[in-house]
């Protein structure tokens, strides 16, 4: 469906043109959203930010997610409720793997922002960006966290998604915008000719691009 992630976020960006004019600010999640994200904001002539979602691992298994957790001025948590119903997780286990996901959060956010505050969001049409979702528990306490920054409107946008993560997300958000939603879903790569992994040192050039772009272009209005 999608040559590769800019090309997915240049396809995105021509259904949100309605809200160019809306005050506007793309939050990518980190990685693979980035560069989906860059395309969007360079569309609208919006900035662009992060927002960066860490798993919260079951104990003895890293890779199974009892939930998310996301930084911002009030950290906040969601836990996956039926992983949690079917798992005995310590209190201290909990307590401990938050902090620990939030200081590896808080150490992306310094290297990805080069020393940038974040953007405000209060008052603006915040419109949250990856590159697709599968089950939709790291976007959930992505969109959460930026709800509690008061946007005037919240919008979701993703190239591809299962129509039930986007059911279960609905109420999280004033808006969706999904190119694709495929009923037999398998992984979010499958729907990309080129899916290789974003890496870090992109997240920070495309950020750099965005904020170097938005400093210019005040002046370039004004002459």
């Amino acid at each position: 469906m999608f040559d590769d992630r800019r090309d997915a976020g240049r396809q995105l960006a021509a259904r949100l043109l309605p809200y160019q004019d809306r005050d506007p600010v793309v939050l990518a999640l980190p990685r693979g959203g980035v560069p989906v994200g860059y395309e969007i904001a360079r569309a609208l002539g919006a900035p662009l930010d992060i927002i960066v979602v860490r798993k919260l691992g079951a104990p003895g298994q890293p890779e199974l997610g009892i939930g998310a957790v996301v930084d911002g001025d009030h950290p906040l948590g969601v836990l996956n409720e039926e992983v949690m119903k079917t798992l005995v997780v310590p209190e201290a286990y909990l307590e401990h793997e938050v902090t620990a996901q939030l200081a590896e959060i808080r150490r992306r956010q310094a290297a990805y922002r080069g020393g940038r505050a974040a953007l405000p969001v209060a008052g603006r049409t915040a419109i949250v960006v990856d590159d697709g979702l599968a089950t939709g528990g790291s976007m959930r306490a992505a969109l959460r966290s930026v709800r509690r920054a008061a946007p005037a409107r919240l919008v979701l946008a993703v190239p591809v998604a299962p129509p039930d993560t986007l059911a279960r997300l609905a109420a999280e958000v004033d808006e969706t915008i999904c190119l694709e939603t495929p009923e037999l879903f398998g992984a979010v790569g499958y729907f990309y000719r080129d899916f290789t992994q974003t890496t870090d040192d992109e997240v920070i050039r495309l950020l750099a691009a965005c904020q170097a772009r938005s400093t210019v272009e005040p002046h370039t209005r004004g002459s």
